[in-house]
């Protein structure tokens, strides 16, 4: 008797999914501190230096170690997110007009769960719907929309990036988005307010700090700009209807993020099984003879 059975995706180890709390550093007491990513988005900013790509490396890196989930990276400079670029469904580079292009597919694909969420009288998606979380993450906001391309195209990425940070957080397709320049141009408080979480790295000016976490909290004694330059990693965390916390995101070098994206990248590998399994169950002992 033999048994015909299809080429299967390796499972991702542990149970890890996007839906569980994503681990990103300690706050001032050494606690841990976890982000529930899935349904939030996230802005990180600060100057050059402060530890930004270390907190984007930690969601990256949980995000390739999950089932289920996949991964659209945006960098113009290609080595910040680069270690994930054999895992992601679409990695864009210095290239606005891809850009566009994909950030318009997702906002398709957004729209298209939510028509099914409205005719299952849903609001948001959950675990057990079985549809793939998207991470959309960008690194350096500022160059596809300040920098790359023709002004008309800087402005169709920033009102394209704006429709899809407010339309992601409950269809399973959260973005992550860091800039190491804090301005107005960059993160207008109409974008800035659609985020969920805001960490705010070193600043040079209170200014910068309020631009990050929003107008106010500087004033109040929450401001990045008195984190010391040496203490990298260091930010202020602002969640959703909280007051800014003092944390310290992980850190991880590149040796090691290079060795969870191998790692993910053989988990997530397809492994096809033996076209005919032999029945066990029957042996020959003459031959085992």
């Amino acid at each position: 008797m033999t048994t015909t059975t299809p080429a299967a995706a390796v499972p991702v180890g542990a149970g890890l999914s996007m839906f569980d709390p994503v681990f990103i550093g300690i706050d001032e007491f050494g606690q841990p501190v976890y982000l529930d990513v899935v349904y939030h988005n996230l802005l990180a900013a600060g100057e050059p230096g402060g530890g930004k790509s270390g907190l984007v490396n930690n969601i990256c890196g949980h995000g390739v170690l999950c089932d289920n989930t996949r991964l659209v990276l945006f960098d113009a400079k290609l080595v910040e997110l680069g270690p994930w670029r054999d895992l992601a469904d679409a990695f864009i580079g210095p290239d606005i007009e891809q850009g566009i292009d994909v950030l318009r597919r997702l906002l398709v694909v957004a729209t298209n769960r939510y028509t099914w969420l409205l005719a299952n009288r849903r609001r948001k998606l959950a675990p057990g719907d079985g549809m793939s979380v998207i991470l959309t993450v960008i690194d350096e906001l500022a160059m596809y929309s300040t920098v790359l391309g023709t002004k008309a195209q800087q402005e169709e990425f920033s009102t394209l990036l704006r429709g899809l940070v407010s339309l992601g957080r409950a269809c399973g397709m959260p973005v992550v988005a860091a800039t190491q320049r804090p301005s107005w141009d960059i993160i207008p408080a109409s974008l800035r307010d659609l985020f969920g979480y805001r960490a705010a790295f070193r600043c040079t000016s209170l200014n910068s700090s309020n631009i990050i976490l929003g107008q106010g909290w500087a004033e109040q004694g929450y401001t990045a700009s008195d984190i010391s330059p040496t203490n990298q990693g260091a930010a202020y965390l602002l969640a959703e209807g909280g007051v800014p916390r003092r944390i310290k995101a992980a850190y991880l070098t590149d040796t090691d993020i290079y060795n969870i994206a191998d790692y993910a990248a053989w988990t997530r590998r397809r492994q096809p099984l033996p076209t005919v399994i032999p029945d066990l169950s029957r042996v020959d002992l003459t031959e085992a003879a």
